[in-house]
C-alpha cells in the first residue's frame, strides 16, 4: 500500500450529504486525500464497498477493564439501608480492579476493542485510571498500564485517545483512598510522567492521541487539576480534557456541601471550559447549567446504557440540544457495546419523560436517527481530538458499510437507512468496517477475532475474582 488505495462506494454519506458512485482516495497512513463523486468503478484500481457507507462512530468514553466484570454486579448488594446503587456497584468494581495486571488489562481491552470495531465504533476515548500495581506500588515504567491499552487498540485496529486520569484522593476533603482505589491514586507529577512517556512514543502516530482526565470534582483538588492541565497544555495546546461530573445526585449534594457549588457549576467557574472539554454524564443539571454547558462549546459525553444500568438518571437532552449543545456517546462500563442501543436509549429516555415521539428530530419531516448519529459523530470527533467523524478530505478513512440485505434494511435508502439501523432490531448491520484506510471487519467478522477471543478466554478462566 505504498501508494495508498482508492475505495469505491455506490452510496456514501459524505459531509455534504448522501452521494452516489463515490471514489475515496486514501494515502498510505490512512488519511483521505480526495473524494470524487459520480465516479466510475475500475476493478483493477479500486476496492469496492459491498453496501452503503457511513462514517464510523467515535466511542468517547471507555473504562476498558470493566468489560471483564460485565454482568458480575447484577445482584442485590448490602448497601446502606439495604439499597443497591451506583456506590455498591463501585465497591464491586474496585475489588475487580485489584486483580488486574498489564497482561490481563491488555487481553481484556483487546477483546473489547475488537467488539467495538465490529459494532461500528472506529475510535475510542479511553478514560484510564489504573496506573499502578497492587496496593498502589508504582511500576518501574509508570506508563506500563497505559501502553497495554495502546497495544490493544493497535491490535484491534481502532484509533485511540488515551486519557490518563488524575485521581488524588478517596473523596472530598482529602478523604483517604480505600483499598480498591490505591492503584488509581497519583500525584500531578506522576501523571505528567505517564502522559509525557506516551506522548513521546506515539506523537507521530495518527491513530493515537493523548489527553488528560481529572477523574471528577470529588477525586481531585483544584491545585492538582490545574498543575496537570498546565503541563498537558504545554505539551499540546489542544489536547482533549475529559471529566466525570454530576453523574449521581450524591455527587451534586456532596459538591454543594464541600465546595458551595454544584459540580458542573464548579467546573465552569474554575476553568476555561471550551471545545477541548468533554463533561462525562452531566446527568443532573439545573436550567442555568444546561445553558452554560450548551454555550461553552464543550461536549456532553453521554453513556445511556451505563447510566441506566447504574441508576444514574436521564440527561436533559432536549433543552440542551435546543440551546445548541454538543453531544457524543460512549459505552463506558460496556454492559453493552452497541451504537444502536446507546442512541436508541438516548431518544427513548426522552420519550418516556415527555410521553411523545421523535423528540430529537430537528423539526417536521426531520430524521431522529440522522440527527442523533450526526450529532454524535461531530461531538465524538471533537471530544477525541482527532480528524474523524466524517468522510471528507483531510479526515481519517474511518467508515462502516451497512448490510443492505439485512432484514431490517431491505429497500431502505439514505436517511431511512440510519433510522432503520437505530430503531429496528438488535443484530449487527455492518458488513465491513474500515479504520485508517484498513479493512478491519469483513463479512461481519473482525480480521483478528478468533485469536483475540482465544487469548481473552484463557485470561478470564484464570481470573481469581
Amino acid at each position: 500500500m505504498t501508494n495508498g488505495i482508492t475505495v469505491f462506494g455506490e452510496c456514501v454519506w459524505l459531509s455534504s450529504g448522501w452521494m452516489e458512485n463515490v471514489a475515496i482516495k486514501i494515502d498510505p497512513i490512512g488519511t483521505i486525500t480526495d473524494i470524487e463523486t459520480n465516479a466510475k468503478y475500475e476493478s483493477s484500481l479500486m476496492a469496492r464497498l459491498p453496501g452503503p457507507a457511513i462514517p464510523g462512530m467515535p466511542n468517547l468514553h471507555s473504562h476498558a477493564h470493566q468489560r471483564a466484570m460485565s454482568g458480575l454486579s447484577e445482584f442485590r448488594a448490602s448497601g446502606p439501608g439495604g439499597e443497591d446503587s451506583f456506590w455498591t456497584w463501585r465497591d464491586v468494581m474496585h475489588r475487580f480492579a485489584e486483580v488486574l495486571t498489564p497482561e490481563i488489562l491488555e487481553a481484556v481491552a483487546t477483546q473489547l476493542y475488537v467488539e467495538m470495531v465490529k459494532a461500528g465504533y472506529t475510535a475510542v476515548g479511553e478514560f484510564h485510571y489504573i496506573h499502578h500495581g497492587p496496593n498502589g506500588v508504582a511500576y518501574d515504567d509508570p506508563s506500563e498500564m497505559s501502553m497495554a491499552l495502546i497495544r490493544a487498540a493497535t491490535w484491534a485496529g481502532i484509533g485511540i485517545t488515551l486519557l490518563p486520569v488524575l485521581y488524588e484522593n478517596g473523596g472530598y476533603a482529602g478523604k483517604p483512598a480505600n483499598a480498591g482505589q490505591r492503584r488509581f491514586i497519583s500525584t500531578p507529577d506522576q501523571l505528567l510522567d505517564i502522559i509525557n512517556a506516551v506522548e513521546t512514543i506515539h506523537k507521530a502516530d495518527p491513530q493515537v492521541r493523548v489527553g488528560f482526565a481529572p477523574h471528577s470534582p470529588r477525586q481531585v483538588t483544584p491545585e492538582g487539576m490545574k498543575a496537570v492541565f498546565d503541563g498537558v497544555t504545554a505539551m499540546s495546546a489542544d489536547a482533549p480534557i475529559h471529566i466525570h461530573v454530576a453523574e449521581q445526585e450524591k455527587d451534586v449534594t456532596e459538591s454543594v456541601e464541600f465546595t458551595g457549588k454544584r459540580p458542573v457549576e464548579w467546573v465552569l467557574e474554575n476553568f476555561d471550559v471550551g471545545t477541548r472539554w468533554c463533561l462525562i454524564h452531566a446527568t443532573h443539571l439545573i436550567e442555568s447549567e444546561i445553558s452554560a454547558l450548551a454555550t461553552s462549546g464543550a461536549v456532553a459525553g453521554l453513556c445511556p446504557v451505563t447510566e441506566a444500568n447504574l441508576g444514574d438518571g436521564i440527561f436533559p437532552l432536549i433543552p440542551y440540544l435546543e440551546q445548541g449543545g454538543r453531544i457524543g456517546i460512549g459505552s463506558d462500563s460496556h454492559n453493552s457495546v452497541s451504537i444502536i442501543e446507546e442512541l436508541r436509549l438516548l431518544e427513548y429516555g426522552q420519550r418516556l419523560i415527555k410521553r411523545r415521539r421523535n423528540l430529537a428530530a430537528p423539526g417536521p419531516g426531520g430524521s431522529t436517527g440522522v440527527r442523533l448519529y450526526a450529532d454524535s459523530l461531530k461531538g465524538g470527533a471533537q471530544a477525541c481530538g482527532r480528524p474523524i467523524g466524517e468522510i471528507s478530505k483531510g479526515k481519517r478513512a474511518d467508515f462502516v458499510v451497512l448490510d443492505s440485505a439485512h432484514p431490517n434494511l431491505i429497500d431502505r435508502s439514505k436517511d431511512n437507512l440510519i433510522d432503520s439501523m437505530i430503531f429496528s432490531g438488535n443484530t449487527p448491520k455492518f458488513q465491513e468496517v474500515w479504520i485508517g484506510g484498513k479493512r478491519q471487519v469483513a463479512n461481519g467478522r473482525h480480521v483478528r477475532e478468533q485469536d483475540t477471543l482465544d487469548t481473552y478466554s484463557n485470561v478470564i478462566r484464570g481470573l481469581d475474582f
